[in-house]
Order: C-alpha cells, then structure tokens, then sequence
C-alpha cells in the first residue's frame, strides 16, 4: 500500500513560482506512472501532468512550457515546479500514482493565484 502527502502550496502572486512535493510511503520505483491533477471551483479534476518511470513526461496545454514534473525514486518523491503562475491555476493539486494493481491519491494542497 502507497500513501501519497502533498506540500508545498499556498498564495502567490500572479507571475510567481511554486513547488509542489509529493512523498510517498513506499517506493516510487514501484509506481509506473505518478502525476499531479487539479481541481478547479466549479470544475472537474484534470490531469496537469504525467511522469513515467524513466521519466518521460507529458503536460496539459495550459500548463505546458511553464510548469515541471519530476520525480526523484531514490527519495520516493514527485515534485511539481509552477512558474509564471496565473489567476486561473488556483485549484487544489493532488497528487496521483498508478501501481501494478492499484491507484493512489493523496488528499490534495491548495494553490491560490492572487495579488
């Protein structure tokens, strides 16, 4: 069994920064696919980022070029770095992992985007 604990989140003004840690109880080595999703008010969740083991990576239009998944196994860590932030990232990011028979979530930071 995986437990997935998000940090990181918080308010920031638009244009600035933010990283997301993701850490997981047991070995992120495991886990073939790991990737952060958001819920934003009045909408349904939606993937914003992918990472395979091996690291090949895939990002949702909006987020694309600005924000970076990586993830660190040795560690049993996923990180996601948000840059030039916008009004509408704001959301509640969660963190998602896909195992051998299992998926996991981890119960999500908010992220407000405001000046």
């Amino acid at each position: 069994q995986v437990q997935l604990v998000e940090s990181g989140g918080g308010l920031v003004q638009p244009g600035g920064s933010l990283r997301l840690s993701c850490a997981a109880s047991g070995s992120t080595s495991s886990l073939a696919v790991m990737a952060w999703y958001r819920r934003i008010p009045g909408k349904q969740r939606e993937v914003v980022a992918t990472i395979k083991t091996g690291g090949r990576t895939s990002y949702a239009d909006s987020v694309s070029g600005r924000f970076t998944i990586s993830r660190d196994d040795a560690k049993n860590m996923v990180y996601l770095q948000m840059n030039s932030l916008k009004p509408e990232d704001t959301a509640v990011y969660y963190c998602h992992a896909i195992g051998i028979t299992n998926i996991y979530w981890g119960q999500g930071t908010q992220v407000t985007v405001s000046s």
